[in-house]
């Protein structure tokens, strides 16, 4: 698999599937989460109505529609809340492995993730990268490109240097 990061808005993205670092409700939240029901419109929370009535736990991820965006599906991962204490790492390594299997699952050959749980959710951002990372390139799967998609300069330069 190959592995890129662009800057950019991940709404934007040209991929089969887009993650979304969602909360546990399932049902709309801010950062990454907002823009992505914003941009894909309301099929997208109809859809995660239907397909998550309890929600999803940590680490877990889930798909829907994507909407009004060009991508075709949303991948749904619920990143640990680290200011909340939820500090272990496997749950935020889990996303990025589940998000592959769904991938998997649908038959997404290019993916593309924002920094789980980096924002808010306040894991130190160099360890959410290396993560990410170390996840993807260690998770098999038929997901031919997985596209890191870094909100700002800061963001993008250090994923780029870790990514080498």
């Amino acid at each position: 698999m190959e592995i890129e990061v662009v800057e950019g808005d991940i709404t934007q993205q040209d991929v089969d599937a887009v993650v979304n670092a969602a909360n546990r409700r399932m049902r709309g939240g801010g950062g990454v989460d907002g823009a992505i029901h914003a941009a894909g419109g309301p099929e997208i929370l109809a859809d995660c109505v239907r397909r998550f009535p309890q929600g999803l736990a940590t680490g877990d991820a889930g798909w829907t529609t994507a909407g009004l965006m060009p991508a075709r599906w949303v991948i749904h991962v619920v990143g640990p809340n680290r200011n909340a204490g939820e500090t272990d790492r496997s749950l935020l390594t889990s996303c990025y492995r589940r998000a592959l299997e769904v991938a998997d699952g649908l038959g997404a050959r290019s993916i593309a993730f924002p920094l789980v749980s980096a924002g808010v959710y306040g894991w130190p951002k160099e360890d959410a990268v290396d993560a990410a990372l170390e996840t993807l390139r260690a998770t098999p799967t038929s997901v031919e490109l997985a596209r890191m998609v870094a909100f700002g300069r800061p963001a993008y330069e250090l994923i780029a240097a870790r990514l080498g």
